[in-house]
């Protein structure tokens, strides 16, 4: 098994008044690095990132006190892990956001990369009972989750490659191919705004 995630993302503490919510959306694509909050994906090409509210702002059963921009509050999020949460918030009780494994864990709390692990091919699996609802909940079993991760690992080993000292010719012109295949895929990926 691999780690869910290397980092736990961690908000700065911002009281600001805005006027809306989007106005966070640099400071929490900072904080949680570029990637969704719940499922740890990076954001490629054209992908959209959305701010989800983690206590809902509009559930059916409950009314918040949380001011819709509160920064606290707010978690950077893909389309499908924000569009799949929706306003689901199981306890119905605004301070609570989990009860007899159901809910949610907060994607900046230590606990939540608790919940998960990952296969070797990176397919998210969840190891508690309530990383299971909330696999379920976020659709963290939808291949594209793997399909990034992939991507991921491989940029790393590209940032590697290109880091490889060259001692001839020969593993020059091999470390330059694998560049290329790199290049040439990531740019293909970009143009197919597949993800």
């Amino acid at each position: 098994m691999i780690v869910f995630r290397e980092h736990t993302p961690k908000r700065k503490e911002i009281t600001r008044v805005v006027a809306n919510h989007q106005a966070h959306r640099d400071d929490l694509q900072n904080d949680f690095h570029n990637r969704c909050g719940y499922c740890n994906d990076i954001k490629l090409g054209n992908s959209e990132f959305e701010i989800d509210h983690f206590v809902p702002q509009t559930p059916s059963n409950f009314e918040t006190t949380i001011n819709s921009t509160a920064y606290f509050n707010l978690v950077f999020a893909c389309k499908s892990c924000n569009r799949a949460k929706s306003n689901k918030w199981p306890t119905n009780i605004e301070s609570i956001p989990n009860k007899d494994n159901e809910g949610f864990i907060d994607p900046c709390d230590n606990e939540y990369d608790n919940q998960y692990n990952r296969t070797i091919t990176g397919r998210i699996i969840h190891v508690t009972p309530l990383g299971k609802w909330m696999y379920n909940a976020l659709k963290l079993y939808k291949p594209q989750h793997e399909i990034i991760w992939k991507i991921d690992q491989l940029e790393l080993m590209i940032i590697d490659i290109k880091q490889l000292q060259i001692s001839s010719p020969d593993d020059l012109e091999i470390k330059n191919r694998l560049i290329k295949v790199y290049d040439d895929f990531y740019e293909y990926l970009q143009k197919l705004s597949i993800l």
